[in-house]
């Protein structure tokens, strides 16, 4: 069985949560997005497996989940990062953010979300447990993507997308 780490607003841990529950009757929970850039300046995407218990099917950032009790969010980054996509590069938290959204199948996601940011030009290694699919995507039609077809994307990506974009031009990664 799967915990997530209860946060309040100030991500203060304030105890521990079966993960599908903090799904159903939804509580603030620690989670982190990863994104990588290859030096193209394009962004990893995934397509979330078909058997994931929200949002099956639909495209991310390179990969998301929850540190596990006691794990650091850089460390929990790096070893999903591993499981997901089998691999590994240089990542920096720049941000946070809290968002609540319905994922579907009564679901919702209310997360305190620890934002990485890194680049390699690695190719990815799928867990197909994980992952349906992946491809690198310039900045520009990701973002025209999104607007023309929204409801092939997870919520998180959609409501983080523009903030992430400006602290990967910051850092220069596009």
């Amino acid at each position: 069985m799967e915990y997530v780490i209860l946060v309040d607003e100030h991500d203060n841990p304030i105890g521990l949560m079966e993960k599908q529950a903090a799904h159903v009757d939804p509580h603030l929970h620690r989670a982190f997005s990863v994104f990588i850039f290859n030096s193209n300046g394009e962004l990893l995407m995934q397509q979330r497996a078909l058997s994931k218990y929200h949002s099956p099917g639909l495209w991310t950032n390179t990969c998301c989940s929850h540190p596990r009790d006691g794990e650091t969010t850089m460390d929990a980054a790096s070893r999903r990062l591993m499981e997901e996509m089998g691999m590994s590069c240089e990542m920096h938290e720049v941000y946070t953010f809290i968002y609540k959204a319905p994922v579907g199948q009564g679901l919702t996601e209310h997360e305190f979300d620890h934002v990485f940011i890194g680049q390699s030009d690695d190719i990815p290694e799928i867990n197909h447990e994980e992952v349906e699919s992946w491809k690198y995507m310039p900045i520009d039609t990701l973002k025209n993507d999104i607007q023309i077809h929204p409801e092939q994307y997870t919520e998180w990506f959609k409501i983080t997308f523009e903030e992430m974009t400006h602290h990967a031009e910051l850092l220069g990664k596009i």
